[in-house]
């Protein structure tokens, strides 16, 4: 059966800015909707200041304590993997053990440039990067840095989840090496979705979850949505109930939601629409 989860507010170009309590408020709301998890993007060199996901999760996990919390994905190579090990552990344990890590190469090349690295070397950093933090958690010490002894409730760090395209090698690695897999429903479309779902569950593959999936109930017309279009709910409520079934049809064990506003009425609209 699938899952269904939401985003937390971001703070982003298009969004009210965030106030001391609208994270807290907007996990108490979705957890009170009856959503299983919640789910925090990444963005740093996008010319608005966003939300830290591992901050933002652990501010959500503190109140409300039934919910999964996800990274949809994390950027990786942005961080030195040593400081993201210690702040990943941090956030997994004090979540009780619910983090679950989604990561990614990054696919803007702004983020990398306000940070002074280099976008092209991002997947050769993104994999020395996993080994290295993996063997941190593990309590191991690599080329003099260690973060043993590893507090015994975080020990072994979270699952980790690839975000990656339907046709990047890395959905192999998704599914023979790690915890599962992430496709985003907006910067991606129904085709390679299709496909990617298709090929992680041929490789062996458990965890399936599509993120960013946009939603806007008030459209009074759907938005497209053929093969190769976004993957979204901007329609009217009728035709989102139709694109969410689409997407159980598919075999996706989560689906993250990213709503315009996380008040409880509007939260409760979109359970419906998963029920």
């Amino acid at each position: 059966m699938t899952r269904f989860g939401i985003a937390l507010p971001s703070g982003g170009s298009t969004s009210p800015p965030l106030l001391a309590s609208t994270l807290a408020a907007a996990a108490r709301e979705i957890e009170a909707a009856g959503f299983t998890s919640t789910w925090a993007f990444d963005a740093i060199g996008r010319g608005f200041l966003h939300a830290d996901p591992l901050t933002a999760l652990a501010v959500a996990g503190t109140v409300a304590p039934s919910l999964e919390l996800g990274t949809g994905v994390l950027q990786v190579p942005l961080r030195n993997p040593v400081e993201l090990a210690q702040r990943v552990l941090t956030t997994h344990l004090v979540s009780g053990g619910r983090l679950r890590l989604g990561v990614g190469a990054g696919s803007t090349p702004t983020d990398f440039a306000a940070l002074g690295l280099d976008f092209a070397g991002r997947f050769g950093r993104l994999d020395a990067s996993l080994a290295l933090m993996r063997r941190l958690w593990a309590g191991e010490r690599v080329d003099g840095a260690t973060l043993a002894p590893v507090w015994p409730d975080a020990l072994g760090g979270p699952p980790v989840l690839i975000g990656s395209w339907a046709g990047s090698k890395w959905i192999e690695r998704a599914a023979r090496e790690f915890d599962g897999w992430i496709g985003s429903g907006a910067r991606s479309s129904w085709r390679a979705l299709c496909e990617g779902i298709a090929r992680f569950r041929d490789l062996g593959g458990k965890r399936a979850v599509v993120t960013n999936v946009q939603v806007n109930l008030d459209s009074p017309t759907a938005s497209p949505d053929g093969p190769d279009d976004p993957c979204d709910l901007k329609c009217p409520p009728k035709v989102a109930r139709d694109r969410l079934e689409r997407l159980c049809a598919l075999g996706f064990d989560d689906v993250v939601l990213v709503p315009r506003r996380h008040d409880a009425a509007h939260l409760r609209e979109l359970r419906a629409l998963t029920i």
